[in-house]
């Protein structure tokens, strides 16, 4: 049953709910659609609290990179479960409705941990930046304080960016009648352009907050790398060569696996308006649901330690 409407002040309207969809055109297939989607969600939750209690219960695995897999797999939890609740819901019970606020609230959280994920990844190009540029003082510079205030920068970061903007769409006038989102869940470039009144501060500060985050800390990734490969081909034999590249290996694939879908969100929303509304869903999910899935195999694949510690975790519950 579609919610109740309140009655519309002509002044002012704001919506006591959206409309959501999962995937458009393709409705009929929500029901085994359902499946790949909750198993994906299944190995995300699963993966990534592993990687957290791994390195929690593992005194070995008590250093600054690993503290840094921590963050980015809570990030990728929070992305993970902001999403997971609306999409499930419309997937398997058909229910695609979100009340005003509520979308507000998913909106801020998705939009938070995407920029804390961001953010981290900027902190691990650093940390491989230390590491190899400096390996004797690595345990001097990253220590156990250091590794806080940065995680402690990080959330701020994030919070301060996006705390305005659920503020901004709430002083929006909406046009009156159904309201029918993008996805299953709220975007801040998917809800603002359902207002019907002058929404260019939106846009502006929606474009402030991608250059002055992902935009800002993707440019320091690289920048980061061009000073690892400057450090890299000083090195005395392609042997060390080799070795130190290789320890950045997992941090590149988590970068790109990130990043790709971001810019393809980005510009989809800003440009890719007469492309079929399949393509805007797809892109989402990817850049959703795919990095939280794949950053655990990523490292457990790459890092022996974090693979035998997963490993040791899972024997233990298996005995238990």
């Amino acid at each position: 049953m579609v919610p109740a409407q309140p009655s519309i002040n002509i002044s002012f309207f704001q919506p006591q709910a959206f409309l959501m969809v999962g995937i458009p055109g393709l409705e009929a297939l929500h029901c085994w659609i359902s499946i790949p989607f909750s198993s994906m969600y299944t190995l995300a939750l699963a993966g990534n609290c592993l990687i957290i209690l791994a390195v929690r219960r593992t005194p070995t695995l008590n250093k600054p990179m690993y503290y840094f897999f921590s963050m980015l797999a809570f990030s990728d939890m929070g992305l993970t479960l902001s999403t997971l609740p609306t999409t499930l819901a419309v997937l398997w019970f058909d229910y695609p409705f979100i009340g005003f606020n509520a979308c507000l609230v998913q909106m801020f959280l998705l939009h938070f941990f995407s920029v804390v994920e961001s953010s981290v990844l900027l902190a691990m190009a650093f940390d491989r930046f230390v590491a190899i540029s400096n390996p004797l003082r690595y345990a001097a510079v990253l220590t156990n304080n250091v590794i806080i205030r940065i995680g402690t920068a990080i959330v701020t970061r994030a919070t301060l960016s996006l705390f305005p903007l659920p503020f901004l769409l709430k002083r929006l006038n909406f046009c009156p009648g159904k309201i029918i989102l993008s996805h299953s869940f709220c975007f801040h470039a998917d809800v603002m352009k359902w207002a019907c009144a002058d929404i260019t501060v939106n846009i502006v500060y929606g474009l402030y907050v991608v250059l002055s985050t992902v935009g800002l800390d993707s440019l320091l990734i690289a920048l980061s790398y061009t000073l690892i490969l400057h450090t890299v081909m000083g090195l005395a034999s392609p042997k060390e060569q080799a070795r130190a590249l290789n320890t950045c290996v997992s941090h590149i694939l988590a970068v790109l696996v990130f990043y790709i879908p971001v810019i393809g969100v980005s510009m989809i929303h800003r440009f890719g308006r007469h492309l079929p509304h399949l393509v805007h869903a797809l892109i989402a999910y990817v850049y959703l649901v795919v990095p939280p899935v794949l950053n655990p195999i990523i490292y457990s694949i790459k890092s022996k330690p974090i693979r035998e510690a997963m490993l040791k975790i899972l024997r233990r519950k298996g005995q238990g």
